[in-house]
């Protein structure tokens, strides 16, 4: 059994990357899939392509630990990760200065809403810092809940199906802050609003009103279960598995918090989504062959919630006023409707309510974010994946043609752009073979010859109402227009497209009433008549001005959003993931072969497999690599003077690549591997990590001197006139680490990412017996480690010493510390609800300044230190010896160093004096000894401004003036 490299306790399944498959076919592919998913390995590489499969459970490899892991790490370095992919969007934005975008695509249920997610999740956390900055970050992470609320919904293939497609722009500051951003939605699934499939639900938002709402406020929006609306209980679905309603309901409340919404707006929201049910049970009945309203009971919460009567509802719903033009004259005609064209009008309400309400949403998001120009973005796309269900009709058309379009720009950049450029730049290459769906989307989107969108708008042009027989003339002109094109087959009452993904039959039902799209201004002119300004705000049409030409389409509003979407993609540097669904059950490990073999079928793994397997992982432009890599050689460095090739061929010399593994086109340097890259870069960091750790030494030590006084000052503060001190402690440099912990990597490594190190020290811990050992003491901002040595006994690294963390204590659960009043070094930590350790270290007045400081900072209260020669600890409970405490007697004797003489649960500790305990300053001789040795020495640990404070003399102030002179 194989485990990965980086954990003695991961097993490894198949290959990280599939470019390393021995065989390259569809069922190596499948099989290595498997392998990875039934052993919880859900990510998988294709060079830059990440490949995810949905595990329908949560996984433990997305903490904080592995965003400090994967954070600045290159590639190869860790296993595949959704956090890699960002990782490296992230640096490649700050590196190339260009904007990034992830296009994230799949079938419904295959997880791309939650690999989105994740990314968000990873760049807020690695990004920078501020008040302004967190709260961009908290409205990029709360605007998920709020727009998954209301754009999210159960279908029978994913509980959690996004019913909109969602671009998110995050911009970003020079540094690599997030300063703004801006939130695009696409085609939102309003159809849903008024009806849906069986075993499906309507949008999460009514759910979730319906569960969490106040019982005082359930009173005044007319609430009750779900199933007295109509809206809601024609699909018989109201529960789902793994979705609490009533904890999502808060949670989409304090995300329009986040947003600063007022109480007055998120109330109007509450309103407009309850006055939707209310609408959906409003029905009709034939009266002398027009509507009429069922039971006018039903118009009196969505007039009051709605702010208008229930008669202008009722007038509104059941006629229709309509402009009719003879010979120059124009005349104003009421027109009753029949029941049909009634429940017509009363969903189109409803769908234009709840589609407003949305957009405003999203505008809500967008001016909490205030986009920022900066000129660096990261993009991430996710939106609706491919669809295939028993019916089929318009909404499933145009998320089709939208995933159409983004598989062509897969293919476009992936396979036909990569290939077209080694035969650009002269590079030798085997052209491969695949499937370019660009005929697809011209079948659907094109004008001349007329596509299908381009037939669909001819026919609702002609429509002046809501006409019997739209559908089958669309199906008419289709087979006169497309008929005879390779991937559109007609027929019934249908036809069917054959997509990348497949062949999809579309239900004709329905196509020229959704794409019409229609709000007559009869409905628009109720709204505008609310007492309610937030809903007059969602209605700012002009209903008086006369339109010229012809009404926008929703095909058409699709098709322009689709290629604005690909233009904006199209200007960033493109990352994919791909995501699979594994099974049609919902169940983590369920692996249905066809099903994933298809996908990998369509979504052209294995043409991708086989570009990356042949081609080059890495390409740029001469000037961009000469910069980036100048610094790797001193010739280069900081600017190649002669001729770029010969530039490039002496830094790939200096590293020792194999001529074979690049090549320079006529504009480009192509590098075949990543490993080859890795190392280029892994040359480059190490120039810059010298240098950087020169100046971050020289400063160091500067801030060090310059500092050391103050800092002497506060320490000297804690022990004044409590405790002796040692004759040359008082004078000596604050160093901080006194371990090298720049020469023990592993020591860094047991201590978080981004936590630094304030003082690090070898310091001796005695245990209940008073035996001494030693440990490694490591102070940061929020906690203490006390780090020892353990032997491996298992495994291959058997017999090996490594570090291990032997206490971990939280800087704010020390209660106090107690010293004793003597020149000694020991020192007892005591420890709220816990055990106490009894410790001995030299340098424990440093130590003991920067805890009280950071102690201060984590609790705002001073760090208790108590003085007394008679001191106690509590220890640490074991399995044949239970917890209780034990004695230190401090005795003064002869002799600096402390003898130490235990008896039973006391140790008496003896020692001599030291200095008394007022002294603050260096002694005469002491003084003199100290000059004298910095002329020998030819060194001063203080700059000149630090004398004059340190020497109260006058002639000791014109001696230490004199000797920095001399030293000058």
């Amino acid at each position: 059994m194989a485990y990965h490299w980086q954990s003695t306790n991961v097993k490894h399944s198949g290959v990280d990357d599939m470019v390393l498959l021995p065989k390259i076919q569809e069922s190596a592919i499948v099989d290595n899939l498997r392998k990875r998913y039934m052993d919880d390995w859900i990510f998988t590489y294709i060079g830059p392509v990440l490949i995810s499969v949905n595990p329908f459970k949560q996984l433990s490899y997305f903490t904080e630990k592995e965003i400090e892991i994967y954070q600045g790490a290159a590639q190869y370095e860790n296993p595949p990760h959704v956090y890699a992919l960002a990782d490296n969007m992230y640096r490649n934005m700050l590196i190339d200065r260009e904007s990034q975008c992830v296009i994230i695509s799949g079938e419904s249920g295959a997880g791309k809403t939650v690999q989105a997610k994740y990314i968000m999740h990873f760049l807020a956390k690695v990004s920078g810092g501020g008040v302004r900055v967190q709260h961009v970050k908290d409205i990029i992470l709360e605007s998920n809940p709020l727009l998954e609320a209301f754009g999210n919904a159960k279908t029978v293939r994913n509980n959690n199906s996004s019913r909109f497609g969602k671009y998110v722009e995050i911009q970003f500051s020079k540094g690599g802050e997030p300063v703004g951003g801006k939130v695009s939605n696409f085609l939102l699934e309003k159809s849903r609003v008024v009806g849906q499939n069986a075993n499906e639900r309507n949008f999460h938002a009514f759910y979730q009103l319906i569960a969490g709402v106040p019982s005082q406020l359930k009173e005044t929006l007319g609430i009750t279960t779900a199933d007295y609306y109509y809206y809601l209980n024609q699909s018989g679905s109201y529960k789902v598995e793994g979705i609490d309603d009533k904890a999502d309901f808060t949670e989409t409340m304090k995300a329009m918090d986040v947003m600063e919404m007022t109480d007055e707006d998120k109330m109007s929201v509450l309103q407009i989504t309850a006055s939707i049910l209310h609408l959906g049970n409003i029905s009709f009945t034939e009266k002398g062959n027009y509507a009429a309203v069922e039971n006018d009971d039903y118009l009196d919460f969505p007039a009051f919630l709605l702010g208008v009567t229930p008669q202008d509802i009722k007038t509104k719903l059941t006629s229709r006023v309509l402009d009719s033009k003879w010979g120059g004259r124009s005349e104003v005609i009421d027109v009753t409707l029949n029941t049909e064209q009634a429940a017509y009008t009363r969903d189109a309400l409803a769908k234009a309510l709840y589609s407003r309400l949305f957009d405003y949403l999203v505008e809500v998001v967008n001016k909490a974010l205030k986009e920022e120009r900066t000129g660096l973005s990261t993009g991430i796309l996710d939106i609706y994946g491919f669809e295939i269900f028993q019916k089929n009709g318009f909404e499933q058309f145009c998320i089709n043609y939208v995933n159409e379009k983004l598989q062509q720009i897969f293919i476009e950049l992936t396979l036909k752009a990569e290939q077209e450029e080694y035969v650009q730049e002269g590079i030798k290459w085997t052209p491969i073979d695949y499937f370019n769906n660009k005929i697809v989307c011209e079948l659907i989107e094109t004008k001349s010859p007329p596509g299908i969108m381009c037939v669909l708008d001819d026919v609702c042009a002609t429509l002046h109402a809501v006409t019997e027989g739209a559908d089958d003339t669309l199906l008419q002109k289709l087979s006169g227009a497309v008929g005879q094109h390779q991937h559109y087959q007609g027929g019934g009452t249908g036809f069917v497209i054959h997509h990348y993904a497949g062949k999809v039959s579309y239900e004709c039902e329905g196509f020229c009433e959704r794409n019409r799209d229609v709000l007559f201004n009869d409905i628009v002119q109720l709204m505008q008549s609310s007492e309610n300004p937030f809903i007059v705000s969602l209605f700012p049409e002009n209903v008086k001005q006369q339109t010229r030409g012809r009404p926008t389409t929703a095909s058409c509003k699709i098709k322009h959003q689709a290629n604005v979407l690909v233009e904006t993609l199209m200007k960033c540097t493109p990352h994919y993931i791909r995501c699979i669904k594994p099974n049609e059950t919902k169940q983590a490990h369920d692996w249905e072969e066809n099903r994933v073999k298809h996908q990998v079928e369509y979504l052209g793994l294995k043409e991708n497999i086989r570009v990356r397997r042949a081609g080059f992982a890495y390409r740029r432009p001469f000037a961009k690599f000469l910069n980036r890599y100048a610094i790797v050689t001193p010739e280069t460095w900081p600017t190649w003077r002669g001729e770029p090739r010969q530039g490039i061929d002496h830094i790939m010399a200096s590293v020792s690549m194999d001529r074979d593994q690049y090549q320079l086109g006529k504009s480009k340097v192509f590098i075949k591997a990543p490993e080859s890259l890795f190392l280029l870069e892994e040359v480059r960091d190490r120039k810059f990590d010298g240098y950087a750790r020169a100046i971050q030494k020289a400063f160091r030590q500067y801030i060090a001197k310059k500092h050391m006084f103050r800092l002497k000052e506060q320490a000297a503060d804690l022990l004044t006139n409590k405790k002796q001190r040692r004759r040359h402690s008082l004078n000596r440099n604050f160093v901080g680490d006194y371990i090298g912990l720049e020469d023990k990597p592993q020591l860094r490594a047991l201590v978080g990412k981004r936590e630094r190190i304030e003082f690090a020290d070898t310091v001796h811990k005695y245990d209940r017996r008073f035996k001494a050992a030693k440990r490694d003491m490591l102070l940061t901002a929020k906690y203490l480690y006390l780090v020892g040595r353990e032997v491996i006994k298992k495994g291959p690294e058997k017999g090996q010493v490594r570090e291990i963390i032997k206490r971990q204590i939280p800087v704010d659960s020390i209660k106090q510390v107690s010293m004793s009043t003597m020149q000694d070094d020991f020192f007892i930590l005591h420890v709220k609800n816990e055990y106490d350790s009894f410790l001995q270290s030299v340098f424990k007045t440093e130590f003991l300044t920067t805890l009280s400081k950071r102690f201060k900072d984590s609790t705002a209260s001073q760090l208790v230190i108590q003085f007394s020669d008679s001191l106690e600890f509590s220890v640490k409970k074991q399995r044949f010896d239970g917890a209780g405490s034990r004695q230190v007697q401090f005795v003064q004797g002869a002799g600096d160093v402390a003898q130490l003489k235990p008896s039973g649960k006391t140790l008496v500790i003896t020692i001599g004096p030291g200095l008394p305990k007022n002294s603050r300053k260096l002694y005469d001789g002491e003084w003199l000894y100290f000059i004298s040795s910095s002329l020998k020495q030819r060194t001063v640990a203080l700059p000149l401004s630090e004398y004059p404070t340190m020497v109260g003399d006058p002639w000791k102030k014109l001696l230490a003036i004199t000797l920095f002179l001399f030293m000058q």
